[in-house]
């Protein structure tokens, strides 16, 4: 909290509380007619009126103080964080860069290829074995699990 702020407040209910007494004797002197002490105690309770008002003057301003200083601080976090982001990103593409770099091969995986991985997985999943297409490829080499039963059959392929 700002400094005007908390001055701003403590000074404006002071002022508020002491204009009680100058108004109790302002009724007071009214009840018994004596006008020159309503004068008197109407004369003080406007100085602490006026003195309550620019305090709380001072309050609003120390409170518009507070609100620009807090949407500063959230711009320079979301500033920070945006950044970090940014660093975040190129270090990551760094690391993919890096990947990339090594010799690798890559392999590409033809529609008709995922279309009967898809189906020997389901005929191993319904323990028939290999599926129908696969005895139409020929003969090859059978590749088995663990339990001895075919997995696939893998077509034989000459070299050119």
């Amino acid at each position: 909290m700002n400094t005007k702020t908390m001055e701003g407040i403590v000074g404006a209910k002071t002022n508020m509380n002491m204009l009680n007494t100058p108004m109790r004797v302002y009724r007071e002197a009214r009840r018994k007619g004596d006008t020159g002490a309503m004068e008197r105690a109407m004369g003080y309770a406007g100085d602490y009126s006026k003195k309550a008002e620019s305090y709380r003057k001072e309050t609003m301003e120390g409170m518009k103080e507070d609100a620009k200083e807090a949407r500063e601080k959230e711009k320079a976090e979301r500033e920070k964080a945006i950044e970090k982001r940014k660093e975040e990103r190129k270090e990551a593409e760094e690391r993919v860069e890096k990947l990339q770099d090594r010799n690798t091969d890559t392999v590409e995986i033809s529609e008709e290829g995922k279309i009967l991985c898809q189906e020997m997985i389901e005929k191993q999943e319904n323990g028939t074995g290999v599926s129908h297409e696969q005895e139409h490829l020929g003969g090859g080499t059978t590749h088995g699990t663990a339990t001895g039963t075919p997995a696939f059959k893998a077509p034989d392929i000459e070299a050119d």
